[in-house]
């Protein structure tokens, strides 16, 4: 049997470079005390919906989709969407230490939950399990202080992206397809 060419995806509010540095530099003595394998700063995002390995014939009809999602969030929910990461958790079974957030995001989780639903309905197979705002900073991670403590670092986004996920020796490599605005004003 043949296999269809695919490509591994995901949607995300994506930082822009001062603000991935903000947090990169906010973590930072935390990540001195870790035994993990750091993120790199232009790698930090927050995952709206993973998607994993898509046909690579399917990929067009993602646009429409998040294009629908995208407008119909310009409606209902103000532009920028805000994340205040303010903490750091280590999760010992993913072995993976990342900055989340003590408040929830309410309209970065209805977005989040607005484009898994929406992909469902459009035959897609999105992760389900619900949107939990997180920066991953670390993974093979197996030791890390008790002192977690983090400045508050303040995310603001008035977009999210489709982006493609590649495995290279160095690590992940992400590359955007497209960005979809959240903000009237930005189209």
């Amino acid at each position: 049997m043949i296999r269809s060419p695919s490509r591994r995806l995901f949607f995300a509010l994506w930082p822009t470079v001062a603000l991935q540095s903000a947090l990169s530099e906010a973590a930072r003595p935390v990540l001195a005390t870790c035994d993990g394998k750091p993120t790199p700063a232009q790698n930090l995002h927050l995952t709206l919906a993973f998607l994993g390995s898509v046909a690579e014939s399917r990929i067009p009809d993602l646009t429409p989709v998040a294009a629908r999602v995208a407008l119909a969030f310009q409606d209902t929910a103000p532009a920028p969407i805000e994340v205040e990461l303010d903490t750091l958790d280590y999760w010992r079974k993913s072995e993976i230490l990342c900055a989340t957030s003590t408040t929830e995001p309410a309209y970065a989780v209805a977005l989040a939950e607005t484009l898994k639903r929406a992909l469902t309905e459009n035959g897609f197979a999105p992760d389900l399990k619900p949107f939990r705002p997180h920066a991953t900073l670390a993974r093979k991670v197996r030791r890390v202080t008790h002192d977690r403590n983090m400045p508050p670092v303040l995310w603001s986004f008035r977009d999210f992206h489709l982006v493609e996920s590649r495995t290279a020796p160095t690590g992940s490599l992400y590359s955007t397809r497209e960005i979809y605005p959240l903000d009237i004003g930005a189209r």
